[in-house]
């Protein structure tokens, strides 16, 4: 019998034909939802109840209403739930912890950092978060936990990585606080001077694999750096950092305190503003004029103002923590007025990861609506990774990324905070 088929496709190539093989498809895995309510886009509000069908990962059909399940289908009973979209966080550091003395980075191996890392995707997907992006580690352990996530081998978000942030020498991003050889012992490579300089770091990472390029536009506040948290780049190195990025496909996020370094930093192309404390309506109008983000990490700002005169901090970072106070959300005031795009991001690995939810709240303190927020962590997070057409809603064709809740969180975001239940990619979390 085998001789006979293989003669039959002999001369079936021999003659130019065309041979199908009856090969069997394989299983295929779908899971029936049925939904108390449901939320498919922040902006639709909410409704249902409805049945929803997940196959191999991707939502198959949305029906209004509990539909039975077809023979085989596994049943999902969220009838007394809310059933939304997975959030998206834009700013974690999954392999940083709180507190931590700032000279562990002289002592931990870069494999520690995956050992943290997966523990805190495991609290970062029970949160509800199904999407982040890893807002800078060492040089392998955001690509590493990124890997592990997609097939599976951990419970985790999806992972978008942008590897070693850059920055400038000394600055913060930089190494600082040691000996000089220690300095240059645990140097991460990612500094650069000059246009010429900082374009060759961002191929570099792209090559090493970076989904998006973090810089370091201006000073921060947890580094030993004592220099303030003005500009650090000059506008023609972030110019060719955002040019070169582009020319690759990939997106720039600019962790930016002060006025005038966010405004040059939009400026320059570069295409977020994380936390942006400072911004006035200088900046903001130059960011409007570029299309430019805004993710606020506010509940970083409170993680570290709690933080003050416990021994926690040191000097040096201490007199940066009370700059930053009194301006806890007036970025998301201005960018509301002007019209700038804000998206969801918290800064997790400042305060504990699990508690990114934490920054709803505040974002609706600081005159967002409970729908606005919750759009900023879907839809709007989702337009700015250029996932719009994958993650962010409940449509048919999109990723299995979805959570329960109770209660309706486009009337109150707290509900966020106490997430049931979560999917993403079609595997359920563990």
């Amino acid at each position: 019998m085998i001789a006979a088929w293989v003669k039959s496709a002999a001369y079936a190539l021999a003659s130019g034909l065309t041979l199908a093989l009856a090969v069997p498809a394989a299983a295929q895995n779908v899971q029936v939802i049925h939904a108390g309510h449901i939320i498919s886009d922040a902006a639709a509000g909410i409704s249902g109840p409805a049945t929803i069908t997940v196959t191999d990962g991707r939502i198959t059909a949305i029906a209004n209403g509990l539909q039975p399940a077809p023979d085989g289908a596994t049943l999902i009973d969220l009838s007394t739930k809310t059933v939304l979209p997975g959030l998206i966080d834009l700013h974690v550091h999954l392999s940083g912890d709180p507190g931590g003395e700032f000279w562990r980075e002289a002592v931990d191996p870069d494999e520690w950092g995956v050992i943290i890392g997966t523990r805190n995707a495991a609290r970062t997907i029970h949160a509800g978060f199904t999407t982040v992006r890893d807002a800078g580690s060492a040089r392998q352990v955001g690509f590493v936990l990124r890997r592990a996530t997609a097939e599976g081998i951990i419970p985790g978000p999806r992972i978008i990585s942008a590897g070693p942030a850059l920055s400038i020498v000394g600055g913060h991003g930089d190494v600082s606080g040691f000996r000089e050889d220690v300095i240059h012992a645990l140097s991460s490579g990612f500094t650069c001077t000059g246009a010429v300089e900082c374009a060759e770091r961002v191929r570099e990472a792209s090559r090493a694999g970076s989904d998006v390029i973090k810089i370091t536009a201006t000073g921060g506040v947890l580094s030993q750096q004592g220099r303030g948290l003005e500009a650090h780049f000059t506008a023609e190195e972030m110019t060719a950092i955002a040019t070169t990025a582009h020319s690759l496909g990939l997106r720039v996020m600019a962790h930016a305190h002060g006025a005038r370094g966010i405004e040059a930093a939009a400026a320059a192309g570069i295409d977020s503003i994380e936390h942006g404390t400072f911004l006035d309506e200088a900046g903001a109008r130059v960011m409007v004029e570029h299309g430019t983000y805004l993710i606020p990490t506010l509940r970083a700002l409170t993680q570290v103002r709690d933080g003050l005169g416990h021994g926690i901090y040191t000097a040096t970072v201490e007199t940066k923590i009370r700059e930053t106070l009194g301006h806890l959300g007036e970025n998301i005031r201005i960018a509301q007025r002007l019209g700038i795009p804000v998206a969801f991001g918290t800064d997790a690995g400042v305060f504990p990861h699990g508690q990114n939810a934490q920054e709803f709240q505040l974002m609706v303190d600081a005159g967002m609506t409970p729908r606005q927020a919750l759009a900023s962590a879907t839809t709007v997070a989702a337009r700015l990774l250029g996932l719009d057409n994958e993650i962010g809603r409940l449509a048919v064709g999109y990723s299995a990324d979805i959570i329960a809740v109770d209660g309706d969180p486009t009337a109150d975001v707290r509900t966020l905070e106490a997430v049931r239940w979560v999917m993403v990619r079609g595997r359920v979390a563990p």
